[in-house]
C-alpha cells in the first residue's frame, strides 16, 4: 500500500465526502408520529399474520472464539404460527407457538425436544414491543434517515426504560443469561407505512457467572464469563393468493451468544408460508 502525500490526500478527500454524506443522511424525524405509524402497522400485522403458518428451520452450532464451527450442528424443523390476543385485562399479548416436526432430518422421538439451545415451544413475538400499550416500556431515539439492503429507510435505537434485575438460569449444562440493563436495539422501518424491515438487538459483557454445585460436579467450569449476545431479524415480502395479499414476514433470525472461549450460533429461517382461510383450507 503506498504511503506518499498524494495517496494520503485522496484518503482525506474520500473520508470527507463520506462524512458529508452521513451528515446529510442524519435528518431526524418526529419520534411520536413515527412510533404511532409503527404501532398501527404492528396491530394490522397481527390481525393478518395470525392466520398464517410457516416452516421454521433452526440450526444450532457450537462455535469457538473466532466463530469457527465446533462439532456437528443440530437441526430442528417446526411448524410455526403467531397467536395474538388484542384485548383483555392487560396489555395485548402476541407470541409464537411451535410444533416440532423433525430433529436432524428424522421424526422426533421422546426426549428429542431441545432443552435450551433451540427456541422454546412458546416465545414472545418480536414486534410486540411496538404495540401502543407497550411502547411506554422503552426509550426510543429520534428516527434518522438511513439505508439497508440498498433502500431508503428510517432507523432508530431503543432500550428498556426501567430494566429489571439480571436473570441467570441453569438447565443441566446450559445457562440462560438475561441482562436487561445492558440490552440495546436498533430498528429499520419504512417511513410512510411504518413497516418493520429489520431489528438488531444485543447486550455486552463481561459478566462472570458462578456455576451451581450440580453443574460443577458434572465437570463444568466453576465460573462462566459472558461476553456478548447479538441477534438480527430480517423481514421479506411474501405474496399469497386467493385472495391476493402481500405481507412483510420474517425471513431469518441470526443470533450469537459468546462466553470467554466458546459460544453458540443459532440460525432460524422461515419458508413455506401458508395461510388459513375461513373455509379451513390452507392456501399457499
Amino acid at each position: 500500500m503506498p504511503h506518499g502525500p498524494r495517496f494520503s490526500a485522496v484518503v482525506v478527500i474520500l473520508v470527507a465526502l463520506v462524512g458529508s454524506a452521513l451528515r446529510a443522511q442524519r435528518v431526524t424525524h418526529d419520534t411520536s408520529a413515527t412510533m404511532s405509524r409503527v404501532a398501527a402497522y404492528v396491530e394490522q400485522y397481527y390481525s393478518r399474520a395470525q392466520s398464517i403458518v410457516a416452516q421454521e428451520t433452526v440450526i444450532v452450532q457450537n462455535v469457538l472464539r473466532d466463530l469457527s464451527s465446533d462439532g456437528f450442528p443440530q437441526r430442528y424443523v417446526y411448524n410455526l404460527r403467531v397467536e395474538w390476543t388484542p384485548s383483555g385485562s392487560g396489555p395485548p399479548d402476541a407470541h409464537l407457538t411451535r410444533e416440532l416436526v423433525s430433529v436432524n432430518g428424522r421424526t422426533p422421538r421422546e426426549g428429542d425436544e431441545p432443552h435450551c439451545t433451540a427456541p422454546k415451544a412458546i416465545t414472545p413475538e418480536p414486534l410486540a414491543m411496538f404495540l401502543r400499550e407497550r411502547q411506554a416500556d422503552f426509550l426510543f431515539s429520534n428516527p434518522e434517515g438511513a439505508s439497508a439492503d440498498g433502500r431508503p429507510l428510517l432507523r432508530f435505537d431503543y432500550r428498556l426504560r426501567s430494566p429489571g434485575p439480571d436473570m441467570i438460569e441453569w438447565d443441566r449444562e446450559c445457562v440462560t443469561m438475561d441482562f436487561p440493563s445492558r440490552m440495546r436495539g436498533r430498528v429499520w422501518i419504512e417511513d410512510d407505512s411504518g413497516e418493520v424491515v429489520r431489528i438488531d438487538e444485543g447486550s455486552v459483557g463481561p459478566v462472570e457467572v458462578e456455576a451451581p454445585r450440580a453443574q460443577r460436579r458434572r465437570g463444568l467450569a466453576q465460573t462462566v464469563v459472558f461476553d456478548r449476545w447479538s441477534e438480527s431479524i430480517r423481514y421479506k415480502p411474501v405474496t399469497f393468493h386467493d385472495p391476493e395479499e402481500t405481507l412483510l414476514l420474517p425471513a431469518s433470525i441470526e443470533s450469537v451468544s459468546m462466553a470467554r472461549t466458546y459460544g453458540t450460533r443459532r440460525t432460524q429461517t422461515y419458508t413455506n408460508y401458508r395461510r388459513f382461510v375461513t373455509e379451513g383450507r390452507i392456501v399457499e
